[in-house]
């Protein structure tokens, strides 16, 4: 019988969701304090830094007059999130579109060389994903700057909330990278498996000729193409939407205030 894959918790990231339900990482319960954890991965001077940001020597003071955005000028931002969410979507799909400045990155070819050189082979699909990575990471820290920007020209709530957001981007940045990075190496375990058996199938298919049994096992004979390697691709783009989804979780948050604040 058939043991079905663990799957992620309900509120967990779709990244998280995704490498669990395809078997790529293993279901963990969360049994810690969010709190604590985030105190775990924090050294002193990054404390000190968010200790001052929550608690201010001096607090600004509240501006009940101060003026709020206008609600076309949310609206704006709103579209221009979508519109820049929509391009990264596309960019991972198909590639980047025209006029939308983000240089376009083509997945490898189809055709994996003959001999296959395992020491290699996933090097191309490496750099595609890497690539991907680095134009959402750089794409979507502009886009969450402009959103706190104009949180900075709010009340005083939503000023502590930008100077919240900033040091909380930069206290993360580097860890989150590193997790991040460690995504295209479960890509390649996979990518190393199926290869492996891609190679096992020929070398079976070139035994049967070689013993004359060409006619009655045609088609048992794997094709010189790479169909098996179409699934993993198309599991590096699922994989890339999902990333694409949680890398924008914090710039939703602070349009939502936004959306909150303004009447």
């Amino acid at each position: 019988m058939t043991r079905s894959l663990p799957r992620a918790h309900f509120n967990s990231s779709r990244l998280l969701r995704f490498l669990t339900e395809n078997g790529m990482v293993s279901a963990v319960q969360i049994s810690e304090d969010i709190g604590q954890k985030l105190g775990d991965w924090l050294h002193f001077r990054q404390a000190i830094a968010l200790h001052g940001v929550l608690n201010p020597e001096s607090p600004v003071e509240p501006t009940p007059h101060k003026p709020r955005l206008p609600a076309t000028t949310v609206q704006a931002l709103s579209r221009h999130v979508d519109k820049v969410r929509a391009q990264l979507e596309e960019s991972i799909l198909q590639g980047a579109p025209s006029g939308s400045g983000l240089a376009r990155i083509d997945m490898p070819p189809a055709e994996l060389e003959e001999p296959v050189d395992l020491k290699t082979a996933f090097e191309p699909d490496r750099r595609f994903y890497a690539a991907h990575q680095r134009q959402m990471e750089t794409t979507l820290h502009t886009l969450r700057s402009q959103i706190r920007s104009q949180l900075g020209k709010g009340s005083s709530a939503m000023q502590q909330l930008a100077a919240l957001d900033a040091a909380f981007e930069n206290i993360l940045a580097e860890r989150e990278a590193a997790l991040l990075s460690k995504v295209a190496k479960l890509h390649e375990k996979r990518f190393m498996q199926a290869v492996k058996a891609h190679i096992k199938n020929l070398s079976e298919a070139s035994s049967l000729v070689s013993a004359g049994d060409a006619s009655s096992d045609r088609d048992s004979v794997p094709a010189q193409t790479t169909a098996w390697l179409w699934p993993l691709r198309q599991a590096m783009r699922s994989a890339l939407l999902a990333e694409l989804d949680m890398r924008l979780q914090p710039t939703l948050g602070l349009l939502e205030a936004l959306k909150q604040e303004t009447p």
